[in-house]
């Protein structure tokens, strides 16, 4: 852990560390390429695929996975394809509906009286608001930046900077469970906990790699932070104007 962790800012990614997505951006982009395909892939190769640099965006890892199983893909083709199985047709509904927050309102509200929260996710707004915008911790959010909101994606560290505002690096943590979530951290300079369950597939070689790109933690659920950053409140005192609530999730 970094001599000087004290975050007064907490970013979050989004999903695997807020929602869980096993049912909705896994399940599409596997339908999507046996669409694409004709093959029945595994979880396994999803994982493997989902590891790659760069491919925190479903859509391009699903040009490049249907690209090296024989059928030419390109980003809008991976788009489209994408599309008919996360927001579904009118023939069935899509994916998105199995969507399920994983983080309670009542631990969003109990970080925000004393951390700065904020979200940047790969998402792009609608995918966003779909799952946010009648959530009501989403107030508690005051910088979301999506992939729409730069000109780079993960693994460039644009979105962290919109969220710092110049401001030092080292006073923020921030929470996913990407290899490019981890890139971004990185270049940026801000601190990097991993969310990653034992159990998960391939856990110990991900693990490695997130430790050698300087993960201060692995969790295996965002909640698990509260030890973390109870262990810096134990560490360093508490700060002014910010305490840290005793219960633990």
């Amino acid at each position: 852990m970094p001599a000087k962790f004290s975050p007064e800012i907490l970013i979050f990614d989004v999903d695997g560390v807020l929602v869980d997505v096993r049912h909705t951006y896994w399940r599409s982009a596997i339908e999507t390429i046996k669409f694409l395909t004709g093959k029945r892939v595994t979880h396994a190769e999803l994982h493997h695929w989902k590891s790659k640099p760069g491919n925190n965006d479903d859509w391009r890892m699903v040009a490049r996975w249907a690209t090296a199983l024989g059928r030419p893909t390109t980003y809008e083709q991976a788009r489209a394809a994408f599309a008919q199985f996360y927001w579904g047709t009118k023939e069935r509904p899509g994916n998105v509906l199995r969507e399920k927050l994983i983080v309670t309102p009542a631990q969003i509200t109990r970080w925000a009286s004393h951390y700065e929260l904020n979200l940047f996710t790969g998402r792009n707004r609608q995918e966003y608001e779909f799952t946010f915008a009648k959530w009501p911790s989403s107030k508690h959010f005051q910088y979301v930046i999506t992939m729409d909101d730069v000109k780079k994606m993960k693994p460039d560290p644009e979105g962290l900077y919109k969220i710092l505002r110049k401001r030092d690096p080292r006073s923020a943590l921030y929470l996913g469970d990407n290899i490019d979530d981890a890139l971004a951290a990185r270049e940026a300079g801000v601190p990097f906990a991993a969310i990653i369950a034992e159990g998960e597939y391939n856990y110990a070689k991900r693990a490695a790699r997130f430790r050698k790109l300087g993960a201060v933690a692995l969790l295996p659920r965002a909640t698990a932070v509260n030890r973390l950053l109870a262990a810096d409140r134990n560490a360093h005192g508490a700060p002014q104007n910010r305490r840290f609530p005793d219960r633990l999730e």
